[in-house]
């Protein structure tokens, strides 16, 4: 084995970096910004149009494209392509890997394209049908602009799956900051003119149309200015994307569980909610704006997520690949490990920390304008909901990829079938005792099912792994994260001071405390990612 590791090593590519964890501090920062300009353009949405139907038909509307983004663009193609892309790195020549991402972009823009035209062609058609005042009138109309940020996106996508091959990270990472300023630009330009409220959310949606634009076309000149050229496939490259697309229907199957059941959520707040022109009753047991809060309970629980899952999950899976190409099976089963333990050590904190400052997280960042108390109470109950899961929304990101990178397409898939089962009973079981909030824990146990289920088969694939080794840190990791619960929950009820004093006051508590206890207990993972480097 070592010396299968020193040959390992050895045929790494040049600009390639060497230690397991090289850009995550770099994806994570950029992510970090990301998700700021999020939050704030969030605010400024709820704060603009309330919680209410308005709301609920853009968040159902942009969930779609950003659906296809998630599966289609950063998803299955990505996951089918990248190991792909790095075998023809590591054992041809660029001009052998520029053809094949040439075709793969091409192939995507032509069959994208046609899907969006059958879109559109529907949805206007659907429109036509309805009167002006039926509430799904708005929700279509709305589709039909931000439909086409849909072949953007995916795009723009795979342009960043050719950059993270060559082990550059950091211009895709930009490509969501883009997303939110032209956003929030959007919403201050429209913030002064006297339009009605439904002009300006179509404005905010020609913006994201705008902003996909932007976010395709320049990391795809800069991926020019690295050497990148658009050359004529091959009869074997064409073979090659062929078979890509038939690898991607069971990744797109098993990634697409946990985004299928966030949308299969947001449609059923909507369809069970109480909307204008939809009474309450019996069947309807959910209030208005049950889809706007679905939508920004999540947004709060995928900063963590993105923060530190997709940022260590973006950096593992080409070393992955790499490792499975190699058959160095054994570096791959301590990388795996190595990322597990860093999701027990930040995500097991997180997912504890949202549920403590749930209430005081959603009245500071949302409560105003047309935001009321009682949105952020039932906001509150989203984020606590999904805080549950975090730890198993992390953990997906790379137990997944560990199994597409040993092309293992058909577990992941099994399990996902489960999963979309167990959580629409769960949807159904806890939507009338909850409300809600049913929904959005549904969702988290079911991804909690979905990972335990996974890991335990993973020993299956990888003979390699030494599961005994992510006991410490979990123990430490559950002691550290209850005495931070502590620190936390003590700062935001006896602290007397307003919510926007008390939040930062009860964060900085509860990261010192973790800090302090992980220090002395010995759990290092937390350190290991500050300092951005494994020993």
């Amino acid at each position: 084995m070592a010396q299968d590791e020193k040959t390992s090593i050895n045929h790494e590519p040049r600009d390639v970096p060497q230690h397991r964890f090289a850009g995550l501090r770099l994806v994570s920062l950029l992510t970090l910004c990301s998700r700021v300009l999020g939050l704030v353009r969030d605010m400024l949405m709820a704060s603009r149009f309330g919680n209410g139907p308005l709301l609920d038909a853009f968040t159902v509307a942009f969930r779609i494209p950003n659906l296809a983004r998630r599966l289609f663009g950063e998803g299955a193609l990505s996951t089918a392509f990248l190991p792909t892309l790095v075998g023809r790195l590591e054992n041809e020549d660029r001009q052998s890997a520029w053809r094949l991402s040439t075709t793969v972009l091409v192939t995507l823009a032509g069959t994208l394209s046609i899907i969006v035209l059958m879109g559109e062609t529907g949805l206007l058609f659907g429109h036509s049908q309805l009167p002006s005042d039926h509430p799904a009138s708005f929700l279509l109309e709305l589709t039909a602009i931000m439909l086409p940020y849909l072949l953007l996106i995916c795009l723009a996508a795979q342009v960043s799956a050719i950059f993270h091959a060559l082990g550059r990270f950091g211009w895709p990472a930009l490509s969501p900051i883009v997303l939110n300023l032209v956003w929030i630009l959007a919403l201050f330009g429209t913030g002064g003119a006297d339009w009605p409220l439904k002009t300006q959310m179509t404005i905010v949606c020609w913006a994201i149309l705008a902003a996909g634009v932007i976010q395709f076309l320049l990391p795809l000149l800069l991926l020019r200015r690295s050497g990148f050229q658009f050359l004529a496939a091959t009869t074997e490259d064409r073979d090659t994307v062929r078979e890509i697309a038939r690898t991607m229907v069971p990744i797109l199957l098993g990634l697409s569980v946990t985004q299928l059941n966030v949308l299969a959520d947001s449609l059923i707040a909507w369809g069970m909610s109480a909307q204008d022109g939809f009474a309450a009753s019996d069947w309807r047991p959910l209030n208005a704006g049950t889809a706007s809060a679905l939508y920004l309970g999540q947004r709060l629980y995928q900063f963590p997520i993105g923060v530190f899952g997709v940022a260590l999950g973006t950096v593992l899976f080409p070393r992955f690949a790499r490792h499975a190409e190699q058959r160095q099976f054994g570096l791959l089963a301590n990388d795996f490990l190595d990322g597990m333990k860093l999701v027990l050590a930040i995500g097991i904190p997180a997912g504890v920390g949202l549920i403590v400052i749930a209430h005081p997280l959603a009245e500071v960042l949302f409560q105003r304008g047309e935001f009321n108390a009682d949105d952020t109470l039932q906001t509150s109950h989203m984020i606590m909901a999904y805080g549950v899961g975090v730890w198993a929304f992390c953990s997906l990101l790379i137990v997944n990829r560990a199994f597409f990178a040993l092309r293992d397409f058909s577990t992941p898939l099994r399990i996902g079938m489960a999963t979309l089962i167990v959580n629409l009973v769960l949807n159904f079981t806890l939507i009338w005792p909850l409300g809600g909030a049913g929904l959005a824990l549904a969702t988290s146990m079911a991804s909690m099912f979905q990972v335990l289920v996974s890991i335990r088969l993973m020993k299956s694939r990888l003979d390699e792994l030494r599961w005994s080794v992510l006991i410490p840190a979990l123990w430490k990791s559950v002691l550290a994260t209850t005495l931070m619960a502590i620190a936390c929950w003590s700062v935001l009820e006896f602290l007397q001071l307003a919510n926007y004093w008390r939040l930062p006051a009860s964060l900085i508590s509860a990261v010192v405390v973790y800090l302090g206890v992980a220090k002395v207990i010995g759990l290092q993972e937390p350190f290991e990612l500050l300092r951005g480097r494994k020993k």
